[in-house]
């Protein structure tokens, strides 16, 4: 009978076997894969900004330092490109001068990488792996970038380090996340109809797109007015052919920043230049600027023009595009205003985080401010397309009520058309 009874261990095993199992609480395993590809991505974005240094550098007649002033340079625009400040020690004033105007076409290069870094991550991974390699991706981005806040802490141009510790892994996590987000293809939030948020998105995008569309032809409509200054300003800066392709480059890197600052001009308050302003109802307070193609462009100092004020018919055309997108997302006339609204909202942040990147300091005391107030410009750019989307939307939503109502209905079918009722009069 002893040999017969199951012993205490196989008991154990069947009542595992029959009873459900609760998961297991584990700490968080280390991924040197994930941790790798986020090191990669930084070197690799180091690696491109070198290359064209490197290759300025040496075309250069007369380099002022030597290649460890250039990989220096490197990490310090690399840095940049995340929104870390600078500060240029090496001043006629002997005070250290600021620089964090971010150029906004250079951190393209580190976005995408990280962008596919994150969806490269993930792409073989589970669901429930996803935080921990999102995680450990950004560690491995962050770490690479304190040894490069490091080497930049001394010399004429260093970073600002607390700064650039807390933006770049905000930038890695961001990016990163968004190539998460686009590998498992856009998950949604549990709304009460999937299709409120999709159309408020759509909404949010398209005015926001309008506004940057606005802010672009605004700048090439000053770059082609200002010409000739702009091309007096770049024969000045450059001597030779690496010194103008540098002034190019650099120029063209800020592209987007003039956009951005275009599409605040639009929008009203206009941008700090300096110790000046420049708005649509005119420029003043700046006389002395530095010599750059784009700052060449700026208008004249003095009172706004029927001109100048045409420019607010950016935000005019953002609002209707709003409502435009917006009057198709509900039937009820308090649902489309509230889908205006989140719209308008949206708009505004982008707004906010396009306007805090795009513009910064270039130096102390009069180059202190340059580029919009990203929160009065958020807050101009949710008034405008609120204001002007709600009644738009409201105004589409009613016209298609009217179209559908006077649209004729389908007419009573005789009887004796069928088939069957022909059918029985043959018979």
């Amino acid at each position: 009978m002893t040999h017969r009874l199951p012993s205490l261990s196989s008991l154990r095993v069947r009542l595992r076997e029959r009873l459900p199992q609760r998961p297991r609480l584990r700490a968080g395993r280390a991924d040197p894969a994930a941790f790798l590809a986020g090191a990669a991505a930084a070197a690799l974005g180091l690696g491109g900004l070198a290359v064209a240094v490197i290759l300025l550098w040496i075309s250069s007649p007369f380099p002022d330092d030597g290649i460890d002033g250039a990989l220096r340079v490197t990490a310090d625009l690399w840095l940049l490109a995340h929104g870390a400040g600078l500060v240029r020690a090496g001043t006629s004033s002997g005070v250290p001068a600021p620089v964090g105007v971010t150029p906004l076409l250079l951190t393209a290069l580190p976005a995408w990488l990280l962008y596919r870094a994150g969806a490269d991550a993930v792409a073989s991974s589970g669901p429930r792996g996803v935080a921990g390699k999102l995680g450990w991706l950004v560690a491995g981005y962050a770490a690479v970038g304190a040894g490069a806040v490091t080497y930049t802490s001394y010399g004429p141009l260093r970073c600002d380090a607390p700064g650039a510790l807390l933006r770049l892994p905000f930038v890695a996590f961001v990016a990163a996340g968004a190539g998460v987000w686009a590998q498992r293809g856009r998950p949604r939030s549990a709304w009460p109809s999937r299709a409120v948020p999709d159309a408020v998105a759509r909404s949010a995008a398209a005015g926001t797109f309008v506004l940057l569309g606005g802010g672009a032809l605004l700048t090439a409509g000053s770059l082609l007015c200002h010409a000739g200054a702009v091309g007096e300003s770049f024969g000045r800066l450059s001597a030779g052919a690496s010194g103008r392709l540098a002034v190019f480059v650099l120029a063209l890197a800020l592209v987007p920043n003039a956009v951005v600052w275009g599409a605040s001009y639009g929008l009203g308050p206009g941008f700090a230049v300096g110790a000046g302003t420049v708005a649509p109802a005119g420029a003043s307070g700046y006389h002395v600027l530095p010599d750059f193609p784009l700052l060449a462009a700026l208008p004249a100092p003095g009172p706004g023009t029927p001109l100048t004020w045409a420019a607010l018919v950016v935000p005019v055309l953002a609002g209707a595009a709003v409502g435009w997108f917006a009057a198709a997302s509900a039937t009820a006339w308090r649902r489309v205003v509230l889908n205006v609204l989140l719209a308008a909202l949206g708009c505004g942040v982008a707004v906010v985080l396009l306007a805090g990147y795009a513009s910064g300091p270039l130096g102390s005391a009069s180059l202190a401010a340059f580029g919009p107030s990203w929160g009065l410009t958020g807050v101009f750019a949710f008034l405008w397309t609120a204001a002007v989307g709600v009644p738009c939307a409201l105004a589409l939503r009613w016209w298609e009520s009217r179209r559908v109502s006077f649209l004729p209905g389908p007419g009573p079918v005789p009887a004796d058309t069928t088939v069957p009722a022909r059918a029985a009069r043959a018979g």
